[in-house]
C-alpha cells in the first residue's frame, strides 16, 4: 500500500475488418502511495479504420518515483483504406523527487486513400524536483499527426521535457 511499482499495463488486441477499431492499451498501475515508479502503459492495437490509444503511465508515489511512460498508439490503415494511427499515451505524473513519464509515440498509418498519424502523448509533469517527461513523437502517413507536448519540470529543480518530433 505504501511501497512498490505499479504494473504495466496490457497491450490492446488487432482488429481485421475495414471499419475495425484497434483495442485500447490498458492504463499503467499507479505505485505505492509514498514511495515506487509508475507502471508503463500498454500499447494500442492495430485497427483498419484507426489504431487504437495507447494507456497512460500510471502515477508515482507521493514522495519519490517516476511517472509511468504513455503507451504507443497502435497502426491503422493498409492498402487501400485511409485508417489513421491512434494517439499515444500521456505519460505518469511523478512524485514529489522523480521524472515524469515519457509519452507514447502515435501511431503510424500506412492507408493509401487517405489518413492520419497519430498524435504523440503528453510527458508527465514533475512536482518539485526532476524532468518533465518528453513529448510522444507523432505518427507518420499521408497527413502527420502532432507531436506531444513535454511535461513540466519540477518547481524547485528540473527542466520542461522536450516536445515530440513531428515527421
Amino acid at each position: 500500500m505504501l511501497f512498490g511499482a505499479g504494473g504495466a499495463g496490457g497491450d490492446g488486441g488487432a482488429t481485421g475488418g475495414a471499419g475495425g477499431v484497434g483495442g485500447a492499451g490498458g492504463a499503467g498501475g499507479n505505485a505505492g502511495m509514498l514511495f515506487g515508479d509508475g507502471g508503463a502503459g500498454g500499447d494500442g492495437g492495430f485497427g483498419a479504420s484507426k489504431g487504437g490509444t495507447g494507456g497512460a503511465g500510471g502515477t508515482a508515489g507521493m514522495v519519490y518515483g517516476a511517472g509511468g511512460g504513455g503507451g504507443a498508439g497502435g497502426a491503422g490503415g493498409g492498402s487501400g483504406t485511409s485508417g489513421d494511427g491512434g494517439a499515444g499515451g500521456a505519460g505518469g505524473k511523478a512524485g514529489l523527487i522523480g521524472q515524469g513519464g515519457d509519452g507514447g509515440a502515435g501511431g503510424n498509418t500506412t492507408g493509401t486513400v487517405a489518413g492520419k498519424g497519430g498524435t504523440g502523448g503528453k510527458g508527465g509533469d514533475a512536482m518539485q524536483i526532476g524532468n518533465g517527461g518528453n513529448g510522444g513523437n507523432a505518427g507518420t502517413g499521408k497527413s502527420p499527426g502532432t507531436a506531444g507536448a513535454g511535461g513540466t519540470g519540477g518547481a524547485l529543480l528540473g527542466e520542461n521535457g522536450m516536445p515530440g518530433l513531428a515527421p
